[in-house]
């Protein structure tokens, strides 16, 4: 869905030094440098980017289609699309993902559950019996 020329654009900045006590919900770009505690959505409407900085702090559930860490969250991780986990991320929370890229360093307390994949039916096995 996303390649490195289409991402939406940063549109929101949480800025450092600021601290957000409640739920967000933005629209296509949002990079956090600061501090929130609360949930974070992406509407449903367009692709979505979320950015969390090497100086941000999350406390709570975070949603969007391309989630980039570099910062601390606690608090599930939903990408829909891509989770990038920079050097510096640290998650403490359940991630669950499409697709994963996960640098050294990067680190995760909690269960990594990928994006349900369809399955394709296969026939069961039949085991050959010795008949004689």
């Amino acid at each position: 869905m996303f390649s490195r020329k289409k991402q939406p654009p940063i549109k929101s900045l949480i800025a450092e030094g600021t601290k957000i006590e409640g739920n967000l919900q933005f629209a296509e770009g949002m990079r956090i440098d600061g501090e929130v505690v609360g949930d974070i959505r992406a509407g449903s409407e367009q692709p979505s980017i979320l950015v969390i900085s090497e100086t941000a702090r999350v406390e709570g559930a975070v949603h969007a289609d391309h989630v980039i860490v570099n910062g601390q969250v606690i608090g599930p991780v939903h990408a829909k699309e891509l989770l990038e986990l920079q050097p510096k991320a640290r998650i403490t929370g359940n991630v669950h993902y499409k697709a994963l890229e996960m640098h050294q360093g990067a680190m995760i307390a909690g269960q990594m559950c990928p994006a349900a994949q369809l399955v394709e039916e296969k026939p069961p096995l039949k085991l050959a019996s010795n008949s004689q």
